[in-house]
C-alpha cells in the first residue's frame, strides 16, 4: 500500500469506450475535478466529461499570423522607403503590391509556429515522464483499454471512498498510481 503523499492517484481500466464516458461522466456528477482519461483513439464528449476547458490556441495563432504579417509588410516598407530605397522602372518607393508575397509568407510562417509551440506548451510537451506511465497495464492506452485516473490532488479524493467509488462502476481492474 503507498502512503497518502506518494500516491498520484487511482486509475480504473475498461475495454469500452462507453464504459468510460460513463465512468467520466458520473465522477463528474459526484464533483471529481482533477482527472483525466486516457484513450488509443478519440471519444465523443469525453473532454466535456473530465472537465476540459476551451483552448485560447485558435486566439494565439491569430495573432501569430497578425504579427508575421504586420512584421512582413513593415520590413519590406521600411527597407525600400526609408532605408534603401531605389528607383526601379519608375515605380513609387511604397509599391504595396510588390510586398504581398512575402507578407503572406510571413504571416503563415508565424502563425504555423505559434500554432506548434503552442500546442506543445498548452500539452506540457515534451513529457519524457509522467507517474500513470508506472500504472499497471497502462501500456496498453495506445492499443486497446480505456483508463480513467482521479488524482489525489482532487478536493473529493478519499482512497477508500474513491476505490468504492470506481469499482461501483465496473472496472477491469483499479490501482494505484504511485508518484
Amino acid at each position: 500500500m503507498i502512503a497518502q503523499s506518494q500516491l498520484y492517484g487511482l486509475m480504473a481500466e475498461w475495454d469500452n469506450p462507453d464504459d468510460l464516458l460513463y465512468a467520466a461522466q458520473q465522477a463528474s456528477t459526484e464533483g471529481f475535478r482533477h482527472m483525466d482519461a486516457y484513450t488509443p483513439f478519440p471519444v465523443e464528449g469525453l473532454p466535456e466529461a473530465v472537465g476540459c476547458r476551451p483552448t485560447r490556441l485558435p486566439f494565439l495563432v491569430l495573432c501569430g499570423g497578425l504579427f508575421g504579417g504586420v512584421g512582413g509588410f513593415f520590413m519590406q516598407y521600411y527597407a525600400n522607403v526609408h532605408a534603401y530605397p531605389l528607383n526601379v522602372g519608375g515605380r513609387p518607393f511604397n509599391s504595396w503590391p510588390a510586398f504581398v508575397p512575402i507578407t503572406f509568407e510571413l504571416t503563415i510562417l508565424c502563425a504555423a509556429l505559434t500554432a506548434v509551440f503552442g500546442m506543445l506548451i498548452a500539452n506540457g510537451l515534451p513529457m519524457p515522464y509522467h507517474p500513470v506511465f508506472n500504472a499497471p497495464h497502462f501500456e496498453r492506452a495506445s492499443r486497446n483499454r480505456f483508463f480513467l485516473c482521479i488524482e489525489a490532488t482532487d478536493p473529493h479524493f478519499d482512497r477508500s471512498k474513491t476505490r468504492q467509488f470506481l469499482e461501483n462502476l465496473r472496472p477491469q481492474s483499479v490501482s494505484e498510481v504511485p508518484c
